[in-house]
């Protein structure tokens, strides 16, 4: 560990420890001798600490958005099929009704959507209605006492087609659980709002949603949307339970929109984001990195209106020309178009309504430019074998300082062409690498760039981190704050994960959830822990008698009256700490936070959501020397307060 201390142990700190462990010895308060003596100088600070350390970075893998975050209950709402049928839609024939379904490639509610769903139906009447259901992403959650709000495009062969039912039916008992009629259909497109409204039913994720109609005839059906209640009530908004944990991290920024998800497999399936802005109906979707289809509904102004949510600042990543299949735009007339549309993104999200694109950001209903510091070009384009990234960053660097100077940009990969002012770093490891490599950025050039570690996680566990996972990331977080001169942002990855295994495509993920419920792992509550107890300053900090397996971090903050002491014993024996503050001013009081685990695997899981949890145990008398006991594979945070 780096210390902050100067030369070796001084008689006072000596004498300080003789009495910790004479005071320990006569209390009988220790069963385990004081292996470690922790000495923290208060008055010492090395450095500041980066105000934008902790954040998110996010893209669409295992269902992130579509069957996660983004709050839409109808999946396959624009009817894509395969041999096998249409995806998650099946025909519904009441009674002795008749009908039958189809995608009709010839006819869509917009230039940007051009096929729809053709329900042909033959036989139906008032009791025997016939039509299609939805089954939502393994299932649509419904709630009692709970409104939700839902949209359909439609036309019929002849307005005597009459009215749509539009109902939640639960799939073990058969009944309605909310219901409603749409009238008006005729011969044109067009779009249909109802409202579901549920009673005193029980909860659950086991239904569907029902459209159907009473009389035979010819339904064109294209973007059916279902939403419940929405995080701070926005339209086309976000699952409210995962926005609340997401909030409770304290993120200070937010990298979109990926991650792979920005360059998809091929240029043609790269982030396109003018293609992912104005209504849903003129958004054409696109086939997602991760093998399944993303229908662009959350799309650019949904990622700006996340980071204004959350408050975070958005840090946006624009393709540069490189994509996953190994497909690359060379420097020079060829990489233009992509650079221009570039700085077209960038205004759109920071532009006035005196701009081009900012005029188009405010038709689309955000009238107030975003504020925007970094942007990063491209992704992972160390894995670009055509080495062009050196001058295809240079390029967008070039053009992007030209038209906004104080933007800070990042680069994915080392160039040598111009200076970043930032790059990102990524690291997916075992625990035992973090163990290891926590004082990875001890040895770094503070000359050099700005480092962002932009993806990040211990890969064990699965399909969330289990209780090593969040020791091995604690680890690496204690070397991120203690180097938080030079690193300035860091983001686990990935963020979430719909746990139903058809979603899955990487493991593990930071949070778990289905159709109704969500929890987080070990490594999300050792998230919230550390990113919730932050100084503002590095203090000077010495250890003794420190074993491979511990680590630490400290933290304070003068105006806030506040010192943080951030503890990981990775190991499966208690660990005994003499703690010294020194320059401190303690008042006494404070708060000890406790995340621990009999074994390193331990989890957490949709059905037991709280295996590993932090435990809040307040402080009293704590002075100058302080003596603790931590558990065996334990995270803790120690919250003091300073007079």
């Amino acid at each position: 560990m780096m210390e902050g201390g100067k030369g070796p142990m001084t008689v006072k700190r000596f004498t300080g420890a003789v009495l910790v462990l004479m005071l320990a010895a006569a209390a009988g308060a220790q069963t385990h001798a004081v292996r470690v003596v922790l000495t923290i100088h208060a008055d010492q600070p090395v450095h500041s600490v980066s105000p934008t350390l902790y954040g998110l970075m996010t893209e669409e893998i295992n269902h992130s958005y579509e069957g996660g975050l983004y709050a839409e209950l109808v999946s396959n709402e624009s009817f894509r099929a395969d041999w096998s049928g249409v995806h998650d839609w099946y025909v519904v024939q009441n009674g002795d009704s008749a009908a039958s379904m189809a995608v009709d490639t010839g006819t869509g509610p917009s230039a940007a959507i051009t096929h729809s769903l053709k329900l042909t139906v033959t036989k139906a009447d008032g009791a025997d209605k016939a039509g299609v259901l939805n089954v939502g992403y393994w299932g649509i959650a419904v709630r009692p006492q709970t409104t939700y709000q839902g949209s359909f495009w439609a036309k019929a062969d002849s307005p005597e087609m009459g009215d749509v039912t539009v109902r939640l039916v639960n799939n073990e008992t058969g009944k309605t659980l909310a219901a409603a009629t749409v009238s008006g259909l005729g011969t044109s497109w067009r779009e249909f709002p109802f409202t579901l409204k549920t009673g005193q039913v029980e909860a659950s994720s086991a239904n569907t949603l029902h459209l159907t109609v009473a009389r035979p005839g010819t339904l064109w059906l294209s973007e059916v949307s279902l939403f419940p209640p929405t995080y701070d009530n926005q339209a086309n908004g976000d699952r409210v339970d995962l926005m609340k944990m997401l909030a409770a991290m304290h993120p200070a920024f937010l990298r979109f929109p990926g991650g792979n998800y920005l360059e998809g497999n091929s240029i043609k399936e790269r982030f396109d984001w003018q293609k992912t802005i104005g209504p849903l109906v003129d958004r054409p979707g696109h086939e997602s990195p991760w093998g399944y289809w993303s229908s662009d509904h959350f799309g650019l102004l949904e990622f700006l209106d996340w980071c204004e949510d959350l408050h975070m600042q958005p840090v946006l990543a624009v393709y540069a020309g490189y994509s996953l299949n190994g497909e690359h735009v060379t420097p020079g007339p060829d990489l233009q178009p992509y650079v221009e549309s570039a700085l077209d993104e960038i205004e759109y999200a920071t532009g006035g309504t005196d701009t081009k694109w900012g005029a188009v950001r405010a038709e689309d209903g955000h009238p107030a430019p975003f504020q925007l510091k970094y942007v990063e070009i491209g992704n992972e384009d160390f894995f670009d074998r055509s080495g062009s990234y050196n001058e295809r960053f240079a390029q967008f660097f070039k053009a992007i300082k030209a038209k906004y100077p104080d933007l800070q940009l990042i680069a994915t990969a080392p160039v040598t062409s111009v200076r970043p002012d930032v790059i990102d770093e990524h690291y997916y490891v075992r625990a035992t690498k973090f163990f290891d490599d926590a004082t990875h950025y001890d040895k770094t050039d503070r000359t050099g760039p700005k480092i962002f570690v932009g993806e990040w996680a211990t890969r064990e566990g699965t399909p969330t981190p289990n209780m090593d996972a969040a020791l091995g990331d604690a680890a690496w977080m204690t070397g991120l704050e203690r180097n938080s001169d030079i690193v300035i942002m860091a983001s686990y990855a990935p963020l979430l994960t719909n746990v139903n295994p058809e979603a899955l495509q990487w493991t593990p993920d930071l949070i778990g959830y289905d159709a109704l419920h969500s929890y987080g792992s070990p490594s999300y509550y050792a998230q919230v822990m550390f990113s919730n107890h932050l100084g503002n300053e590095v203090l000077g900090s010495s250890v003794e008698g420190a074993g491979p397996r511990f680590f630490y971090s400290i933290t304070g903050n003068a105006a806030d009256k506040r010192l943080y002491l951030k503890l990981v014993n990775a190991t499966s024996k208690p660990q005994a700490l003499a703690v010294r503050f020194e320059g401190a001013g303690l008042t006494g009081s404070g708060e000890l936070i406790t995340l621990s685990a009999k074994s390193t695997q331990a989890t957490n899981s949709i059905t037991e959501p709280r295996n590993v949890v932090p435990v809040e145990t307040p402080l009293r008398g704590v002075g100058a020397d302080w003596t603790h006991e931590m558990p065996a594979y334990s995270i803790e945070v120690v919250q003091l307060d300073l007079r």
